[in-house]
Formats: structure tokens, sequence, C-alpha cells
């Protein structure tokens, strides 16, 4: 159903650190080699230790990585040695004032990775990520504008704000997860297709204004 209603790319979250998992290991390989979803597949981890991310990656069929752990500059160079061509994007978790951390780090692993996806902490749960918050969409505005590297926005993206936030942010993509889902947890086909127009028309009105 993602798939077919445009989404580039399909994230399974797996081995994380508050969340449950909602498929296990082995379903999520099973889901990416049926449907044959090859680089659309990328695991989203907070393991830190490349020789178990790359294994894992291997494992499910994925050619892209999203790491929300504490990793740093020689975890994911040691990473590019053990999986050359995996595609590696690295979360910039946004709490109250650290933007001047967030840049440091942006400078810090830019020459490391393929790019940088900033989304939302949540000081009630301790989750960073997949939290339905948003943050403070100037923070991340701030990082497009710093960063060498593509940064996608995240945190509490909905088919009501993504429009805004895409104006506001101008990032090079978005990423959803609790915004379209239904009361039962599970991904809601018309939120999911509804998200996807109002981000799609929002990337063409920046593209249509040189931006």
């Amino acid at each position: 159903m993602l798939a077919e209603s445009g989404v580039n790319r399909l994230g399974f979250p797996l081995r994380l650190d508050v969340h449950r998992e909602d498929l296990s290991e082995d379903e999520a390989a099973v889901v990416i080699g049926r449907l044959g979803l090859g680089p659309r597949a990328w695991l989203i981890t907070y393991l830190d230790e490349p020789p178990a991310i790359a294994a894992l990656c291997r494992r499910l069929g994925c050619t892209g990585v999203q790491l929300h752990g504490d990793i740093g500059e020689r975890q994911v160079s040691d990473l590019r040695t053990l999986h050359p061509e995996l595609q590696v994007i690295k979360s910039l978790i946004v709490r109250d004032d650290n933007l001047g951390e967030l840049e440091t780090r942006v400078s810090a692993l830019a020459p490391y990775v393929d790019g940088f996806i900033t989304d939302t902490f949540d000081p009630a749960t301790g989750a960073s990520g997949a939290t339905g918050k948003t943050h403070a969409w100037t923070v991340s505005r701030a990082l497009v504008e710093l960063s060498p590297l593509p940064v996608i926005l995240a945190g509490g993206l909905t088919p009501e704000n993504v429009a805004p936030a895409i104006r506001t942010v101008r990032p090079a993509g978005v990423d959803v997860h609790t915004g379209v889902e239904g009361p039962d947890g599970r991904k809601d086909p018309d939120r999911v297709r509804a998200f996807v127009a109002e981000a799609g028309n929002a990337f063409n009105a920046l593209a249509s204004d040189g931006g």
C-alpha cells in the first residue's frame, strides 16, 4: 500500500531503544524480499556497533540505514569499510536550545554519511524519534542551511502540517510515521495518500520558486 501510494522509501524500525518493534527481523526480511523493495527499503535502528549494523542490513536486504543511536565518526567510518555500498543517514535529535551541538555534529559527521534527518526528542518518554511531536522548525531550517549534505525533516509530520513544514524548512525530503496512522495504530491508506499529495505539491511549489 505504501509503495503504491507513492512513498519513495520505506523504513523498517528494528533494534530500538524505547519503542516496540512492529515487525520481527524475519518478517521484515520476508516483506522486503517478496516485494522486491531493493533500494526503497531502509533499516531504521539504534544500533551503534558497525558489524551488527552491516550484518542486519545484509540480512534484511536493505541498501540504506538511518542511524538514531549514539554513534561517532570512527564508527560510521568503520561501517563504510564493512559495507561500502550502504547509504547512511544520521539523525539529528532536536531538543530545547541544542542547535549549537547539532551544528557541531553536522560538521563532524558530514565526511562519513550521505545525509541527515532531524527528529524530535520527547522528554516524557526519552524517545528520540517516532514521538508524534514536532520541534522548532527554525532549528531544522538552520541545519538545512548549514549542512553540505541533504537534510530530511521528521517529527510530528501529518497530512495537515507537512506543506507548511516544507515551506519553512525547505528540506530534501520528509519522513512520516505516526502522523499517517489510524486509531488502531496501523497506517491509514487515506492519510498516507493525503500526506504524499500534500508533500508532493509543496516540493513542486518550492522547485517552481527555485527553492
